[in-house]
């Protein structure tokens, strides 16, 4: 069982909203800004190779928007840089068998389009890939509300259901893939209905793609959340309990926006009661994680 790292198009937001209430005075010890107050943030994909199947974790922002909306987000690349870091792991887009969704905000499912290409519409990709999302995230997707409407692309939902392969999942459910478990962890503190992929092998071995709820080693401080989630009381919450899971278990937490570290660690400090990330590495290329 293989898994790998994948980049897709980078990002700069402003660190003020990727940081919520937390001042620019602690945050900025974490990261640099530009001069507009923007924060480098990857898009960063994971894939699992089974004996039968490839998996993909999430597909990035893509290159899927025109010009205006490119400039509005901070998009770094023109092209689909996803495609592209699969090309070099040997992979198509038409390899890929599986593609799981923690949720249809579009920088975690814009990947899933074509490139923008004037006046005509985009498509999807991964034409021979069965896509897992969670029931809630769908249903927030398809009425969103006024304050998150703008995150979401509008014409995807339509197009996975006319796929014939779009699957709606639970948190209780368990995807199977040769000896690959994929549990879910709910956390709704970041958007309704959010899961995230929770991966077990090799009997002991665990990967937790952490999604918004954790997108990177800044949040893994307990308190910091963004300013995009809807409920960060109960973020902290839900990520008390995964944190204290991942540390317990010495499992691996995975980073889909850290510009630096794809994956670590958790550690806890007893005396200060703080979590923070541990043994980080940037890439994760072709290993097997327990052996890393």
């Amino acid at each position: 069982m293989k898994f790998s790292s994948v980049m897709g198009n980078r990002q700069k937001l402003d660190g003020g909203a990727m940081f919520g209430n937390a001042p620019k005075a602690l945050w900025s010890r974490w990261v640099e800004t530009d001069e507009l107050n923007r924060i480098d943030l990857a898009c960063r994909a994971l894939l699992v190779e089974t004996e039968n199947h490839k998996i993909l974790l999430e597909t990035g922002i893509g290159a899927y928007m025109a010009p205006k909306f490119k400039d509005r987000f901070g998009i770094q690349e023109d092209h689909h840089v996803l495609l592209d870091s699969l090309k070099e792991l040997g992979v198509g887009h038409e390899d890929i068998t599986v593609v799981i969704l923690s949720h249809l905000h579009f920088d975690h499912a814009g990947g899933l389009l074509t490139s923008f290409e004037e006046g005509r519409a985009p498509e999807l990709l991964f034409p021979n890939a069965a896509y897992y999302v969670g029931e809630g995230s769908w249903d927030r997707a398809c009425s969103p509300h006024p304050r998150d409407r703008a995150s979401f692309i509008p014409e995807l939902p339509g197009l996975l259901v006319e796929s014939g392969r779009l699957n709606k999942v639970q948190a209780t459910d368990v995807l199977r893939f040769d000896g690959l478990a994929v549990h879910f962890y709910e956390s709704e503190g970041h958007t309704p209905g959010m899961l995230l992929a929770d991966l077990r092998w090799g009997g002991n071995q665990r990967l937790v793609f952490g999604a918004d709820l954790i997108p990177g080693r800044p949040w893994v401080h307990l308190p910091i959340t963004m300013g995009y989630d809807r409920f960060p009381e109960r973020l902290i919450d839900e990520k008390r309990v995964l944190l204290e899971a991942l540390h317990r278990e010495n499992a691996w937490l995975y980073y889909t926006h850290d510009a630096g570290a794809a994956v670590s660690k958790v550690a806890f400090d007893p005396a200060k009661k703080k979590f923070s990330a541990d043994d980080a590495r940037e890439t994760l290329v072709h290993a097997e994680l327990g052996s890393v």
